[in-house]
């Protein structure tokens, strides 16, 4: 981090420890079409949370990567302002909807990646293993997370002829133009039990509505 995002994560922690005397809260505490944007704000938190293995509280005090946040959620969900995004993505904390993935603290990505599926190329998707979650920004849900030893061939089969059957249904209904798809390459160290256990805490985490956790 910079000395300005440091200063501003200085000042953010000062005014939580109630030591900035004489500053005042503000007394908006959501806007009124709030749930219209709320998903794509977890969205694109969780994205930068899992690639960069930050915190919502140094996303917001990076210009930088506020800016980043800013422009996916505005990706996911067009018309609305930053303040909005991130006020969505604090109160999604606030109402603990942001469960913790611990586990992507310990077994880090190599990468991640987030596309919408309608741009996705299938031979650029790299073939070592992983987790992936697709979600629907249309409809505000996470659709399916799963785990493969090679997520070019997995990503494959669902995009033909989906290996989860009421994924391939909302597939066949609805189309893939507001489908997104989040990759996760893990290290080729990871065992598959490892990898499971990742796929458990997503499902937990994220409310995948076609898992059967999810379910």
């Amino acid at each position: 981090m910079d000395q300005i995002d440091e200063l501003n994560i200085a000042l953010l922690n000062a005014r939580k420890g109630g030591h900035l005397a004489g500053c005042t809260r503000s007394r908006l505490t959501s806007f009124s079409n709030e749930d219209d944007y709320a998903f794509s704000s977890e969205i694109a938190i969780r994205f930068l949370e899992r690639r960069d293995g930050t915190t919502l509280d140094r996303v917001i005090c990076s210009p930088q990567k506020a800016t980043e946040f800013d422009e996916l959620a505005e990706r996911l969900s067009p018309g609305y302002t930053s303040l909005q995004y991130r006020w969505a993505a604090l109160n999604l904390r606030k109402r603990k909807a942001l469960k913790p993935e611990q586990m992507s603290y310990v077994v880090a990505s190599e990468e991640v990646k987030i596309n919408r599926v309608e741009d996705l190329l299938i031979e650029e998707i790299t073939v070592n293993q992983g987790l992936y979650v697709f979600t629907d920004s249309g409809s505000k849900k996470t659709l399916y997370v799963g785990e493969a030893g090679n997520l070019r061939n997995r990503l494959r089969k669902h995009l033909e002829h989906s290996d989860n059957r009421w994924l391939a249904r909302w597939l066949w209904e609805h189309g893939t133009d507001e489908i997104w798809v989040e990759l996760h390459e893990l290290p080729h160290s990871t065992s598959k039990k490892v990898r499971k256990a990742l796929e458990y805490e997503l499902i937990h985490s994220r409310r995948p509505e076609f898992n059967v956790l999810g379910r």
